[in-house]
């Protein structure tokens, strides 16, 4: 049996664990979500609507970022883990970008929260959070949350892309790890 064909069926036959697949299709779709809501918030007329659509973009990313803990919990206390799928360069080049991910993804859910902090928004009419700063730091915080958004956008895009050209040109099944068995 040739390289290939052991490493496709290898891959064919060993998934993440529901768990890990459940957290990495949440944490996507949380962050898909708030970017979404992110991009329409101020759309909303001013008052109570705009105040519940920026609560639950807050709501969103506050969820990521509970996500994202029980990922990394569940990764280093009994996840499944498997064999790297690449060698070499594609192997570094993949890790790297879980790990700018991981970055990036934390680094987001800190700059929300002091930036909700810092304009003093209120959450859902039900508490308000102290603001009190400047407005030169509040824009500066909320461009870097703005910018480091727009950077998980084009990681998480270029994963996806190499997610979907393993499973279409090189069809080895490094993407079915990551899918649940059908039924």
């Amino acid at each position: 049996m040739n390289v290939m064909n052991r490493s496709l069926m290898q891959h064919e036959t060993l998934r993440y664990d529901s768990r890990t697949m459940w957290l990495h299709w949440l944490t996507a779709l949380f962050i898909l979500l708030a970017w979404g809501m992110a991009q329409v918030m101020d759309y909303f007329p001013s008052g109570g609507l705009r105040v519940d659509a920026r609560s639950v973009h807050v709501t969103l990313g506050l969820a990521v970022g509970v996500v994202l803990a029980l990922r990394l919990w569940h990764r280093i206390h009994g996840g499944r883990a498997l064999e790297a799928a690449d060698e070499g360069m594609l192997q570094a080049l993949a890790k790297a970008t879980h790990y700018i991910l991981y970055v990036l993804v934390i680094a987001q859910v800190i700059l929300g929260v002091m930036y909700v902090w810092s304009r003093g928004d209120s959450i859902f009419g039900l508490f308000r959070m102290p603001g009190g700063i400047d407005r030169a730091t509040r824009q500066t915080i909320g461009d870097a949350h703005a910018f480091v958004a727009w950077c998980i956008l084009g990681v998480a895009g270029f994963h996806a892309a190499a997610a979907l050209f393993h499973h279409f040109v090189w069809r080895d099944g490094v993407l079915r790890r990551m899918l649940p068995r059908r039924a």
